[in-house]
């Protein structure tokens, strides 16, 4: 649905997309991730249009973007973080201004604008003025505008980096009502909201894709399993993690407080070990967990590969 080959954009001496390559399969919720300046928000806007690649190509639907600007616009459609509108319109009065320019019939419109609130959590607000909404209202008819048009893919910039934990709630859940529906690419820094509703992911540093795959294959092949434990004081915890440093099943430790931090590479040895050195050291836990990896996980160990070559 969406294919980038070997794109640069530059700003000056500043090399915003560095011959950036990915692909987002059709009916994909696909989470684009990086470091903040990583070339997100850039690479979005090359997508709708809005910017020029100093070179290299890029498809949405088949659709070249240089070739036809006006076929792009009828199959996507695009969030910015910050969306605009008119503020004495209604959220109905600027979808039907929106479907007017789609062309859209009135019976077409009508039907859209209805099912669209719906979707949005808005239907109760349809006749308020926008100029009164919250910033997650805002955010939610900025998707409802983006989808007016029935688009086959859907760029959405930070959709829920700014919103309340209930804000980002409802449109995450909105976001997830999507699939099957159109394509999506989310850009985000919060990687947890991408781990709870993407299926695939592309992680990129200084305007190159490090890696792109399935979620759960991302994990699998790169996250490495943690432990954690919470001990009865600091002193416990920092003379512990002296002992587990120099284990060569853990790849790295970390101490917060009373909190101990364990990732490891030989999972099988760690488990046979890790709580018997701790009753070696003498050491009271007043809590143990192994836990699952996480995307936050395999996001810092890739972006921090990239950013120390």
């Amino acid at each position: 649905m969406i294919r980038v080959e070997n794109l640069h954009k530059h700003y000056g001496v500043v090399r915003a997309l560095d011959g950036l390559d990915m692909t987002v399969e059709e009916g994909t919720i696909y989470g684009f991730l990086g470091p903040n300046g990583a070339g997100k928000t850039t690479t979005l806007r090359i997508l709708a249009g809005l910017a020029r690649p100093a070179s290299g190509r890029a498809s949405v639907a088949g659709v070249d973007l240089a070739a036809d600007g006006r076929a792009l616009s009828r199959r996507l459609g695009y969030l910015p973080e910050e969306p605009a509108f008119y503020p004495w319109m209604t959220p109905r009065e600027f979808l039907d201004y929106l479907g007017r320019l789609h062309g859209l019939s009135a019976a077409e419109r009508a039907a859209q604008i209805r099912e669209l609130l719906e979707l949005v959590h808005l239907a109760e607000a349809a006749k308020r003025r926008i100029g009164g909404f919250s910033r997650g209202m805002r955010q939610r008819l900025g998707l409802a505008a983006a989808l007016v048009h029935n688009p086959e893919a859907l760029l959405l910039d930070e959709p829920v980096s700014a919103l309340d934990p209930i804000g980002r709630k409802e449109m995450l859940e909105t976001i997830e009502n999507l699939r099957g529906q159109c394509t999506v690419l989310m850009s985000s820094h919060i990687l947890a909201d991408v781990e709870r509703v993407c299926n695939a992911v592309g992680i990129i540093a200084r305007g190159r894709m490090v890696v792109q795959a399935r979620r759960e294959a991302l994990l699998e092949r790169y996250a490495q399993p943690v432990f954690t434990a919470e001990t009865a004081d600091a002193a416990s915890a920092q003379r512990w993690a002296g002992r587990l440093q120099v284990q060569p099943w853990a790849a790295a430790v970390s101490v917060e407080g009373e909190r101990v931090r364990v990732t490891v590479n030989e999972i099988a040895r760690a488990r046979r070990e890790i709580l018997p050195s701790a009753v070696a050291a003498e050491i009271v836990l007043r809590r143990f967990e192994e836990m699952r990896p996480s995307l936050e996980d395999v996001f810092l160990q890739l972006t921090g590969k990239e950013a120390a070559q």
